[in-house]
Order: C-alpha cells, then sequence, then structure tokens
C-alpha cells in the first residue's frame, strides 16, 4: 500500500492544485458561503478519518445539552438513504448512519437529523426544530456554511502539518486551511504526554493570533456493555477475545487492550464497514465479540455475543474550561 501511495505521488500534486483552487474561490468570493441566525460549531479535520471526531460531538452534547437546545447535523455518511432525514424511533443505522445513530441513541434529549446538503439541513432544522446550537459534524470541507465557531481535530501522531495531500498522504483540505480554526485540538495524545512536548507542537501549528490550541487523549472505559448487561474489561483476561474494528484508527484501542493485560484476535475492517451475512454469520461463532461503540450500533441485532467499549475525549489541565469558553462568546 506504501508503494502504490508513493506511485501515485503525481496524482496528489494535482488533488493538491484543484483543493487549492477551489479554496481560493471562496476565499476571494467567487463561491459564496451561508451564514445563519442559529449559532453553529463545525467540527472536523483537514485528513481523512481517525481523529475522533465523535467522541468530541459527544463531549459537546454533554456539556451543552443541559442549557440549550441542541442539534447535530451530520452527513450521515455511508447511509444508504438520501436528502434530509431527522432521526426518530424508527430510524435505523442504514437511515442515518452508524455515528448519528450512535448519538441518536446515547442523547435522546437532542435532535439529530442528516443531510449531505449543509444548507439544506440546517435550514430544515431552523423551520423544524428552532434549536438553539447547530453542531456541524465532519463539516470542515463544507464552505457553503459560514459557521460561527471551528474546531479542527488533528491527531497527535498524524498532524496535518507532517501530512501530504490524498493519495500519497491522508490530507483532503489544504494546510492553510486551519487558519479559519479558532481551536485546534491535537487529540489522541498519550496520557503522559510532557508540556515540553505540547511546546514543540504548538511551534510547529504556527498559530495565528486568534487560535489556540487544546490537547486531549482518549480514555477508554474499564467496562463494557452489551445486550442489557455489563461487565468489567478485566473479566476478558485469559478468554478468547475476539476484537472486531470498522474505524479509521483503532491503534490507540489495541494499545489500551494490550496494556489492560488482553490477548485478542483482531478482526480489522474499513471505517464504516456494513458486515455481510457471512461475516456476521462468522462472528456469531467466536467466544466473544469486543468491538466500538460505533461498530456496535451496526452489529447488536444480529449477535448475542457481542460488547462494546466506550470512549471519551479527556482534556489536559484547563482545556475543557478553555473550549466551553470560546463556544459561549457565540451564543
Amino acid at each position: 500500500m506504501q508503494v502504490l501511495r508513493k506511485i501515485l505521488f503525481p496524482v496528489s500534486i494535482v488533488y493538491a492544485f484543484v483543493v487549492h483552487l477551489r479554496n481560493y474561490f471562496y476565499d476571494k468570493g467567487f463561491f459564496s458561503s451561508k451564514s445563519y441566525r442559529t449559532p453553529t460549531v463545525c467540527i472536523g479535520n483537514l485528513s481523512v478519518g481517525g481523529t475522533g471526531k465523535t467522541p468530541m460531538i459527544e463531549f459537546l452534547i454533554s456539556k451543552l445539552k443541559s442549557d440549550y437546545k441542541v442539534a447535530i447535523l451530520s452527513r450521515g455518511y455511508m447511509r444508504k438513504s438520501k436528502g434530509f432525514i431527522l432521526a426518530n424511533d424508527n430510524s435505523s443505522v442504514e437511515d442515518i448512519g452508524d455515528e448519528p445513530f450512535q448519538i441518536f441513541n446515547k442523547f435522546s434529549e437532542v435532535v439529530v437529523a442528516v443531510d449531505a446538503n449543509r444548507q439544506n439541513g440546517i435550514e430544515h432544522l431552523e423551520r423544524e426544530c428552532s434549536p438553539d446550537i447547530i453542531l456541524l459534524d465532519d463539516a470542515y470541507q463544507h464552505r457553503k456554511v459560514k459557521s460561527d465557531f471551528y474546531i479542527l481535530l488533528t491527531a497527535f501522531d498524524n498532524l496535518y502539518v507532517n501530512d501530504w495531500y490524498l493519495p500519497t498522504g491522508d490530507l483532503r483540505d489544504a494546510k492553510s486551511q486551519a487558519d479559519r480554526a479558532h481551536t485546534i485540538v491535537v487529540t489522541k495524545c498519550p496520557s503522559d504526554l510532557t508540556l515540553q512536548k505540547r511546546k514543540e507542537i504548538i511551534e510547529k501549528l504556527k498559530l495565528k493570533a486568534y487560535q489556540q490550541v487544546l490537547f486531549s487523549f482518549l480514555a477508554y472505559s474499564k467496562m463494557i456493555v452489551g445486550h442489557e448487561s455489563e461487565c468489567p474489561l478485566n473479566d476478558l483476561i485469559g478468554k478468547k477475545v475476539t476484537l472486531v474494528t470498522g474505524i479509521a484508527n483503532p491503534r490507540p484501542l489495541t494499545s489500551y487492550l494490550e496494556e489492560m493485560g488482553l490477548s485478542f484476535e483482531h478482526l480489522k475492517y474499513k471505517d464504516h464497514h456494513f458486515f455481510t451475512s457471512a461475516e456476521l454469520e462468522m462472528l456469531a461463532q467466536k467466544e466473544f465479540v469486543l468491538t466500538t461503540e460505533k461498530d456496535y450500533v451496526r452489529l447488536k441485532n444480529n449477535l448475542s455475543n457481542v460488547h462494546y467499549i466506550a470512549v471519551a475525549h479527556k482534556f489536559f489541565d484547563d482545556g475543557e474550561q478553555l473550549l466551553l469558553e470560546g463556544l459561549k462568546k457565540i451564543m
């Protein structure tokens, strides 16, 4: 795969040119962006997957839902439907996508909607739901909407400043677009990240005067949850465990499980993978299936032996407070 990526370097040059040209047209006003009366927060990245967008969305929901009517608008990647859909009790993963379905099931008090056309989606939400704030999931590249606050995520082990454009690298947008961010969050950091290392990263990012950088790590639960039951993760030590992941970067999870002393078979699938009948039949024969919460919503109705491990963003120092203070300025 790495050899193929290097071979395709000329393609990445063309891709980079197109990306820069598109952004130039938006920056100069040849392409227009629209603002809305409802405060909008854009959460996204410059690369393809693997930065922890869904845990960040869930963190923001947990902090805002008690004081504001929160709506989440997502594209609903890999869903088998089209157009605007407002999640309800009859919605399925196929209707709205795995991540919106996960959020809808976890936070019943918030509005969850999907629409690839973000302008259309916001207009529907304002007309039908009148939210106090709209969180735009994975919308950094959707420049037809001008958000009030931009949160850019970049993974500790793959900072956008060190990356290159698709298909040779993982960048899907120009590095210069980081300038639109109000807050940059370096995610998936080691939990023992030193102050010196943080300073080195901040220097690399070359911040603008209006920007702040926060650092976070993924905190995995010590409990696992299944069909109406849960048990300590330690209970799996010595058992035959099959880890199933359909996420962009499972490395933090596998490292955590290894640190906890678990031995496991790892079946790694592509991000947002929809499992075939043959794959489900194979997994049903396993003694114990452990998966991510995002994968669980696609597996739980087909497997009785599946459990998930939850994950959440945790900020270093006063990062949580700084982020929330920034958001309050647009409310």
